[in-house]
C-alpha cells in the first residue's frame, strides 16, 4: 500500500479533476448495479409465486419503520398491485425493462468511470518521459561514462511503460475496486449480516493465499529490466560499431552474445509471466469455493426454516457475492502489476533522483570576460586518481593557446572543466576576478563555443543544425557563418539547400562536411572563448586545408583553446603548454620549446611533419 500511495502521491496531483470525475462514477456505478441486480427479487417472485403476503402502501417517513423497511414494503406493494390490474406476464415485462435500463445507466457509468481515468494514463506516462529526458540534460557528463546508453533507453521506454500499468492498477485499487467492494459488502451486510460475518471469515484466506504468491514478483521483475537495459545497450553498441564488426568478422560473437542475454532475459520473462498467469485460475477456483460454502451455509439456514433470509433474497445475495468476486480478483492482479511498476520505478528514479552536484550558485554574480583566464591550483579527479594535479595557468584575453600531451595527460579534461562539464575538486577557475562557480551555468557557457574531433550533428536539416545554439537565427545570419565555414558552397549543392536533412548524425555528409557544419555553428554563435578538441585529427588532406581555413575564420579575434596530438595544427600558437601524467610541464612557443630537447621535442620528434 505504501508503494501505491508513493506512486499516485508523485503523478497524480496534476489530474485531480480526472480523478474525482472517476471516483463519482465509479461510486454510481455501483449504486446502479446494486438498483439493478435488486429486480431479480421481484422478478424471482412473480415467476416462482413465493411471495404470498398482502401489502399495503406505508406513507415515507412514517414513525416506527426505516427508510429501507419503506421501499421494500412499497415496491411490493407496487408490484402486487400491478400483477392484480395487468396480470402476471405484464409485470414480469416492466420488471424486465427496469432492468435493462438500470443496466444501461449503469455500464453508462461504468464506461465513463474508465473514460475519465485514460487522460490520467496517458498524462503520467508524458509526464514521467518529460521528467526522465528533462533530467538527462540537466544531469553532468560526468554520469553518462557510469551508465549504458541502452540501459537509459530501457528506462525511458520499458520501465515507463511498467509504471503506466502500474499507475492504472493502483487507480483500480484506490478508487475503482474497493468502492465496488465496500457499497457490495454494505448491501451484503443489510440483506443478512449474519451470512455476511460467516463470509468475511472466510474471504480474507483467498487474500492471504494470493499475497503470498506475489511477493517475491517486485524482486524478479527488477532483474528483468536490469537485463533488459543489457541487452538494449548491446543494440546500441551494435548499431554504433557495426562497420568495425564487420571488419572484423565478428558478427558471430557479438550474435552469441545477444542470444545468451536474451535467452536469460526470456527465463526472467517466463517466470514473471508464469506468477502472474497464476493469479487468474487461482482467484477463480478460490472464489467458486468460497461461494460453495456461502450456498451451503445459506442454503442451510433456508432450509432449517430459521426466518434469516428467504430464497429470493438469497439468490440476490449470491448475485452481489458473485459480483464481489470480480473487484477482489482484479484487486490481486492490480497487486502484481504495482510490484512490477514499483520495481521499474526503482530504475527509473536511479536517473530522476540522481544527485547532480553542477549546479547553479544560490546568489549567482554576473560573470564578465575582458581580461584573462586563471587555473589556480587546480586538482581534478573522475573516481580515484588524479587526473590534473596542482595545474596553474593564465590565458589572456584574445590569445591563442594549445595543449598538447599524450593521450591520458589531461588536456581535453583540463577544457572541459572551463564550461563545467565537470567540477574540480581543489582550486580554482576564474574568468577575470570570478569563480566559475559563482556564475550561472547558462551564461557561463554562452561564452564558449566547443569544435570537437567528431562532429556532433542532429538528425535535421542544415539550417537547424548551424543555428542550433542561436534563438531566432535569421537565414541570413546562417548562410553568412556558413560561407565563413567554407560549407555553402556543399549545401547549395544538395537537393533542397539549408532545409536538406543530414541524416542520423549527419551520416549523409563525408568528415570534412561535417566539421564544417559544426564550426559554421560555432561561427554563428559568435563566442568570445572557443575550444578546439582535435579539430582536424580525423580528416584527409583536403578536407584538412579546407576545415583549417574555417577554422582560422573562427579564431580570429577570438580566445582559443587548442587540443591537438598532431603539432602541426598548433606551431602558430601564441602559447604551447605541454602536460604529462596531469601537469603543466613546460610551455612556451613552438620553437623555442623545440630548442630545449625536452618532452615536447620528444613529441614533435614522433611525428614525421616536424622532425
Amino acid at each position: 500500500m505504501k508503494g501505491i500511495l508513493y506512486i499516485l502521491k508523485r503523478f497524480l496531483p496534476p489530474y485531480k479533476k480526472y480523478l474525482f470525475l472517476t471516483f463519482f462514477f465509479n461510486i454510481l456505478s455501483a449504486v446502479l448495479n446494486i438498483f439493478s441486480l435488486a429486480t431479480i427479487i421481484p422478478i424471482l417472485q412473480v415467476l416462482f409465486k413465493v411471495n404470498t403476503k398482502t401489502y399495503s402502501f406505508i406513507p415515507w417517513g412514517k414513525e416506527g419503520y426505516s427508510t429501507l423497511d419503506i421501499a421494500l414494503n412499497n415496491i411490493n406493494w407496487y408490484v402486487t398491485q400491478m400483477i392484480e390490474t395487468s396480470g402476471s406476464s405484464y409485470a414480469l415485462m416492466m420488471l424486465a425493462i427496469i432492468l435493462v435500463v438500470m443496466t444501461l445507466l449503469k455500464t453508462g457509468t461504468s464506461y465513463l468511470g474508465s473514460y475519465f481515468i485514460i487522460p490520467i494514463r496517458t498524462g503520467v506516462v508524458r509526464d514521467v518521459r518529460n521528467r526522465i529526458n528533462d533530467k538527462i540534460l540537466t544531469l553532468p557528463i560526468g554520469f553518462f561514462t557510469e551508465e549504458r546508453k541502452g540501459d537509459i533507453l530501457a528506462r525511458i521506454s520499458g520501465d515507463v511503460n511498467e509504471v503506466e500499468n502500474s499507475v492504472m492498477s493502483s487507480l483500480d485499487m484506490l478508487f475503482k475496486n474497493p468502492i465496488l467492494i465496500l457499497i457490495y459488502l454494505t448491501t451484503m451486510i443489510i440483506l443478512s449480516w449474519q451470512l455476511t460475518l460467516f463470509v468475511l471469515v472466510v474471504l480474507p484466506i483467498m487474500g492471504f493465499v494470493m499475497g503470498r504468491v506475489g511477493r517475491s514478483l517486485k524482486r524478479t521483475s527488477f532483474e528483468a529490466q536490469n537485463k533488459w537495459g543489457e541487452l538494449m545497450s548491446q543494440v546500441e553498441e551494435t548499431l554504433s560499431g557495426l562497420r568495425i564488426i564487420k571488419a572484423f568478422n565478428a558478427e558471430n560473437k557479438i550474435s552469441e552474445r545477444f542470444h545468451t542475454g536474451s535467452n536469460t532475459f526470456r527465463k526472467m520473462s517466463n517466470r514473471i509471466a508464469r506468477r502472474q498467469q497464476l493469479a487468474h485460475p487461482m482467484s477463480e477456483f478460490l472464489g467458486t469455493f468460497t461461494i460453495a460454502i456461502v450456498l451451503w451455509f445459506g442454503g442451510s439456514l433456508i432450509l432449517g426454516g430459521y426466518g434469516v433470509i428467504d430464497a429470493a433474497t438469497f439468490i440476490y445475495y449470491l448475485t452481489i457475492f458473485y459480483s464481489i468476486i470480480n473487484p477482489a480478483k482484479e484487486l490481486s492482479k492490480s497487486a502484481y502489476a504495482v510490484q512490477r511498476g514499483l520495481a521499474s520505478m526503482e530504475r527509473i528514479d536511479k536517473i530522476l533522483q540522481a544527485d547532480n552536484p553542477i549546479s547553479d550558485p544560490n546568489k549567482p554574480v554576473t560573470v564578465t570576460f575582458n581580461k584573462q583566464i586563471q587555473y589556480k591550483n587546480v586538482w581534478f579527479k573522475y573516481q580515484n586518481d588524479w587526473v590534473l594535479r596542482d595545474v596553474k595557468l593564465t590565458i589572456e584575453k584574445g590569445k591563442t593557446i594549445a595543449l598538447v600531451g599524450q593521450s591520458g595527460s589531461g588536456k581535453s579534461t583540463l577544457a572541459d572543466l572551463l564550461p563545467r562539464f565537470y567540477d574540480i575538486q581543489q582550486g580554482g577557475i576564474y574568468l577575470d576576478d570570478t569563480n566559475i562557480k559563482d556564475a550561472r551555468l547558462r551564461d557561463l557557457r554562452s561564452l564558449i563555443s566547443y569544435v570537437n574531433q567528431e562532429a556532433i550533428l542532429f538528425n535535421d536539416s542544415f539550417f537547424n543544425n548551424i543555428a542550433f545554439g542561436v534563438e531566432n537565427a535569421t537565414e541570413s545570419q546562417v548562410i553568412e557563418a556558413a560561407k565563413i565555414a567554407n560549407a555553402h558552397d556543399f549545401i547549395m549543392a544538395t537537393q533542397d539547400g539549408y532545409n536538406t536533412n543530414i541524416g542520423d548524425r549527419g551520416g549523409r555528409l563525408s568528415g570534412g562536411q561535417r566539421q564544417r557544419i559544426s564550426i559554421a555553428r560555432a561561427i554563428l554563435k559568435d563566442p568570445e572563448i572557443l575550444i578546439l578538441d582535435e579539430a582536424t585529427s580525423a580528416l584527409d588532406t583536403d578536407s584538412e586545408r579546407l576545415v583549417q581555413e574555417a577554422l582560422d575564420n573562427l579564431m580570429k579575434n577570438r580566445t582559443t583553446i587548442v587540443i591537438a596530438h598532431r603539432l602541426s595544427t598548433i606551431k602558430n600558437a601564441d602559447e604551447i603548454y605541454v602536460l604529462k601524467d596531469g601537469q603543466i610541464v613546460e610551455s612556451g612557443q613552438h620553437a623555442s620549446l623545440y630548442a630545449q630537447g625536452g618532452y615536447y621535442t620528444k613529441l614533435c620528434d614522433a611525428q614525421i611533419d616536424l622532425k
